[in-house]
């Protein structure tokens, strides 16, 4: 934004509002048309030929008019979310009337953004970070060990160990006393290098050991528990020219219906407390292959302490980045009211 002064970001707002409207490149008769700069056409050309070198705008080849890139588009959504945004519809009320489960509320969620914005949506059910419980370590065949993990909420996940030696019950001991020493009360993030590196030390001519009870307790971490993705509006990809392209609509509506390839949005700076507002994801930002295209809006929901989880907005890069903003933040405030008072 230090490189704009006000005139070229009134001009690059023109050039993307329009861009959003029409899916048109944009000329510079347009823009002087369009703002209240009241400029010539040649001085707006002089501005976008800037706006372009700055790699704010590009030209495509078979117009001499502009549309946005990836950077106008990002620049533009980070002046966005530094704005107050406007309320728009309230839907706590539908969102009770229509559902008295999270479920039913979540799939209710889908559809009314998918309404209310022409995207497709996607809303997942909450997960919450898997903290270590109890760890009980038993030899069940000479080069086996059954590790029984249980988690916080009392989540069992039992892991098959496969060892390389024979061991001593006193041995067994030691490794359960250090595994629970270390690791009770940590989520996956907590089990850090620091920490594995001083159980190995404790556990000596055993330290290999450790490394495969760690992966088998990393797969339990791992493991989805009870994921449901709920999908809408899968569809209204088509209206758009630009993502309605035979090979591409199909590989989009194939990940939306197999969801399993969502999982890389879902997860996608869970961990990071401090990321957990709306998160916007344009272009090759996207961490899903088949939504490069795309423009992918996200927002996080709390249903307690530890247990999120997340809603999406899929559409165009041109998508009405100001209304779907809006939209998730109004949202997220009326599912916390929501949430508050049904627990």
């Amino acid at each position: 934004m230090q490189q704009l002064d006000d005139r070229k970001w009134k001009i690059l707002q023109a050039i993307i509002r329009n861009y959003l409207e029409t899916g048109e490149p944009v000329g510079s008769r347009t823009i002087s048309k369009y703002t209240d700069l009241n400029l010539s056409s040649a001085t707006i050309r002089n501005e976008m030929a800037d706006l372009e070198e700055l790699g704010y705008i590009v030209q495509p080849h078979t117009s001499a008019g502009r549309i946005p890139s990836d950077k106008g588009y990002r620049l533009y959504v980070d002046m966005l979310l530094q704005e107050k945004h406007q309320e728009v519809e309230d839907i706590k009320l539908q969102l009770l009337e229509k559902a008295d489960r999270l479920e039913l509320i979540l799939q209710q969620v889908a559809k009314l953004l998918a309404v209310n914005t022409q995207y497709t949506t996607m809303v997942t059910t909450p997960q919450y970070k898997k903290k270590v419980k109890f760890l009980q370590l038993t030899e069940v065949e000479e080069n086996q060990l059954l590790a029984v993990i249980v988690f916080e909420r009392n989540i069992v996940k039992n892991k098959m160990v496969h060892i390389t030696t024979s061991l001593s019950k006193e041995t067994i001991l030691k490794l359960n006393i250090i595994m629970n020493t270390f690791l009770q009360g940590l989520d996956l993030g907590e089990i850090n290098l620091p920490v594995i590196t001083q159980m190995k030390e404790q556990a000596g001519d055993y330290r290999t050991i450790v490394n495969d009870i760690l992966d088998a307790i990393m797969q339990a971490v791992s493991e989805e528990e009870d994921l449901e993705i709920y999908t809408s509006g899968t569809t209204n990809i088509l209206r758009y020219p630009e993502l309605s392209d035979r090979e591409k609509a199909a590989d989009l509506l194939y990940t939306l219906e197999e969801k399993k390839v969502l999982s890389e949005l879902i997860h996608d700076k869970m961990e990071d407390e401090e990321s957990r507002g709306i998160q916007v994801y344009i272009g090759d930002e996207t961490p899903v292959e088949t939504m490069k295209e795309c423009s992918v809006v996200t927002a996080t929901y709390e249903i307690e302490e530890g247990v999120y989880g997340k809603v999406g907005i899929i559409g165009p890069k041109r998508m009405d980045y100001q209304k779907v903003v809006s939209t998730l933040q109004s949202l997220m405030t009326q599912l916390d009211d929501v949430f508050k008072k049904k627990t």
